[in-house]
């Protein structure tokens, strides 16, 4: 590593003085999207996309942020960055640095598949390409998402006629959002959601974004919903808000839900294929796209991937970061 090291506090750009998602407490850090292993609190000044703002400033609270536009090009030191969609979610953001006549791409968290709630990936070519690699193995390709959320619909109908309410576990930031406006094109039924899917639902209505009949489910009272889909974050699972939906069907919607072996140990009746992140086809694409002559991998089985470019003629690299989980999939 050159342009971007990792040192104690994070990815660190000395030429520019800046960190990308860090997690240790320093003065200037650059954030990829608002989820909770990249957004974290404690830094004295933030910068990221002006459709991130309100998701930032609800979990980091009143901090000094300042947002550009995408492709919006700005100066830190010595080099020149601009940040580009990482088609993730909603604010997401790839981070292109320049300096020296070379450019350096970091991804972030992306994808390459239809997401109504954000901007599509923007391929950006670079000389080195820092990526992800959750799903970096061939096993993990994704299925049309129009088709999965057909079969989400469905599992929902076929449920109520049963006399069961349909919940479905997924992440609140992100992926509920891209659910509700894939299911919105095939009905106006009415959705429920949990209390944190409908507080991030506020902060995506202050970019415009908004989905008729998508409501709260009740904490307290008689009211009970029947034969309802209803979105909610897996840690949900178990709570006495969970136990008022009975009876019920639980399912999943992850891109670990490919492998069939985890819809059983999680203990879901039904998986759905539905990521937020990109799959082995798309990672391989990708590099090759932005015609980079070396690329370092996060996350993921990293091995895999660096072993196959490799073998194609692409210099490639593993770069295990101390935050790396399974994050929002």
């Amino acid at each position: 590593m050159e342009l971007l090291k990792l040192t104690k506090q994070g990815l660190y750009c000395e030429p520019g003085d800046f960190y990308i998602d860090p997690w240790g407490k320093v003065d200037t850090a650059i954030l990829t999207h608002g989820h909770g292993d990249h957004a974290r609190t404690g830094m004295k000044n933030y910068i990221a996309v002006h459709e991130s703002e309100h998701i930032l400033r609800k979990r980091l609270g009143a901090v000094d942020l300042k947002t550009y536009a995408y492709g919006e090009v700005f100066h830190l030191g010595e080099v020149t960055v601009s940040l580009h969609s990482a088609g993730h979610i909603l604010g997401s953001a790839q981070v292109r640095i320049e300096y020296q006549n070379e450019v350096w791409v970091f991804t972030g968290d992306f994808k390459r598949d239809l997401d109504l709630t954000c901007e599509p990936f923007e391929v950006i070519p670079c000389d080195v390409f820092i990526s992800e690699a959750t799903f970096s193995l061939p096993v993990y390709r994704w299925p049309d998402f129009r088709s999965e959320m057909k079969e989400v619909y469905e599992w929902w109908m076929k449920n109520r006629e049963e006399g069961f309410n349909s919940v479905l576990c997924c992440y609140a930031l992100g992926k509920a959002q891209r659910i509700i406006a894939g299911l919105r094109e095939l009905t106006d039924e009415p959705i429920w959601v949990h209390g944190t899917v409908d507080e991030l639902n506020q902060s995506y209505a202050k970019t415009g974004m908004t989905w008729e009949n998508v409501l709260k489910v009740p904490l307290e009272g008689k009211e009970k919903i029947h034969g309802g889909l209803i979105l909610c974050p897996p840690s949900a699972l178990g709570s006495t808000w969970h136990k008022r939906l009975t009876p019920k069907k639980v399912a999943f919607a992850s891109g670990w839900m490919r492998i069939r072996g985890n819809r059983r140990r999680k203990g879901y009746e039904r998986g759905f294929v539905i990521s937020d992140h990109a799959d082995w086809p798309s990672l391989i694409r990708t590099v090759k796209e932005t015609g980079c002559r070396k690329v370092y991998f996060t996350h993921g089985h990293t091995d895999a991937i660096v072993r196959f470019l490799n073998e194609q003629g692409v210099e490639a690299h593993d770069l295990k970061l101390p935050y790396e989980t399974e994050g929002e999939s």
